[in-house]
């Protein structure tokens, strides 16, 4: 779970990068330049033949089936309780603090709730609901007032068109502190055709990187109709690998060829956006698998994202997701027709008092400097 601020603002001013934005697709994430961010850290996981085969074996349809989120809340104070997802956890944090918790934590569905028009405008868009009000409680009156101007409430809905989503989009499945658990990812396009984002604590939570990483795309009610893929390296920012900086939960993963191929040639990959404008309509996509979900299926959920008014410089989206969705990917410019977008940010995290809200980490020149490094790894 993510670390927040020493004492709660009501209001958190957020001033965009200054950095120009970047825009990686297709046809130019080949190009993409380092940035001037510090370097990402880079660890080695199953990187030889014998440790990918016992990664693959590892993960049998049992296993994957009994794979659980991490049920996983940090208070102001510092305390954090994990259990295996599914239970319920409860935190207690210091008086006039709040807690904060993963996206990979149980949430309560929102109240009859409705999709907001998508960005892509050759695509017919699903009636929006008149905006909501605010949600009760609220942190603040401060906090009251920008909370009025977000848009509709959308909550997760399955995915039942087809498209290039449908094969980008996947589970993650790896061990931690033991437990056999389960995020979800995005393959994309890069230098290497082999590269998986995905959320900071989705490789590395407690100090130590995940085992037995995987990269399931396509994911179906137990289905793998695309294969697993085994991660030969993991990246994260150096902000998330020394303190866990919600403000930085982003990482790749670079995985191994699989029968003589590399990911993208066979499931295609997004492009990836970083620096971009903030309040855009985009869409978030994951594998929820806490309660009222499964983890079976593809969930969405599509809006205007908005600032984080409170400890974190992330920006929020309208969304009842639930455990197993952190690291799931959120689009720009995506189109329903088609399935394609662009990759801007991740599922990190979720507020316990508003779990009718997902959290996702701006891409700044910290993402750039993890997908550059990563889309240069050796995949083999």
């Amino acid at each position: 779970m993510h670390r927040t601020a020493r004492r709660l603002i009501p209001i958190l001013a957020i001033t965009p990068l200054a950095a120009a934005g970047i825009l990686l697709n297709a046809s130019t994430a080949e190009a993409a330049k380092p940035s001037a961010a510090p370097r990402p850290t880079v660890h080695d996981a199953a990187d030889t033949t014998k440790e990918q085969r016992v990664v693959k074996q590892f993960w049998t349809p049992a296993k994957m089936a009994a794979a659980k989120p991490l049920d996983l809340v940090r208070s102001r104070g510092g305390r954090t309780t994990a259990t295996p997802g599914g239970g319920k956890t409860v935190v207690l944090p210091a008086p006039g603090s709040h807690a904060v918790k993963r996206a990979d934590t149980p949430a309560a569905p929102t109240a009859s709730p409705t999709q907001a028009a998508p960005t892509a405008p050759a695509t017919p868009a699903p009636s929006a609901a008149p905006e909501s009000p605010t949600p009760s409680p609220s942190p603040s009156p401060s906090a009251t007032s920008s909370a009025s101007t977000l848009a509709a409430r959308s909550s997760g809905a399955p995915w039942t068109a087809d498209g290039v989503i449908t094969r980008t989009e996947g589970r993650v499945f790896f061990t931690y502190q033991g437990r056999n658990a389960s995020c979800s990812g995005t393959a994309v396009t890069s230098a290497n055709k082999s590269v998986v984002i995905t959320a900071g604590h989705c490789v590395k939570l407690g100090g130590a990187f995940h085992t037995n990483w995987a990269f399931v795309p396509g994911y179906d009610a137990g289905s793998r109709p695309y294969g697993t893929w085994v991660a030969t390296s993991l990246l994260t920012t150096p902000q998330w690998n020394a303190s866990e900086d919600m403000n930085h939960d982003m990482a790749a993963a670079v995985v191994a060829p699989l029968n003589g191929q590399r990911l993208v040639d066979v499931v295609g990959g997004q492009g990836v956006a970083f620096n971009q404008p903030r309040g855009r309509q985009m869409y978030a996509f994951g594998y929820p698998a806490a309660s009222p979900y499964n983890g079976s299926k593809l969930i969405y959920c599509g809006g205007r994202v908005f600032n984080d008014f409170l400890v974190s410089t992330d920006q929020g989206l309208t969304c009842d997701m639930t455990g197993g969705s952190s690291g799931g990917g959120w689009f720009l410019n995506f189109s329903e027709s088609t399935g394609a977008g662009t990759l801007n940010s991740v599922n990190s995290f979720k507020y316990n008092f508003a779990p009718y809200w997902m959290f996702g980490p701006y891409f700044g020149p910290e993402a750039q400097a993890v997908y550059t490094a990563a889309q240069n790894q050796d995949a083999a």
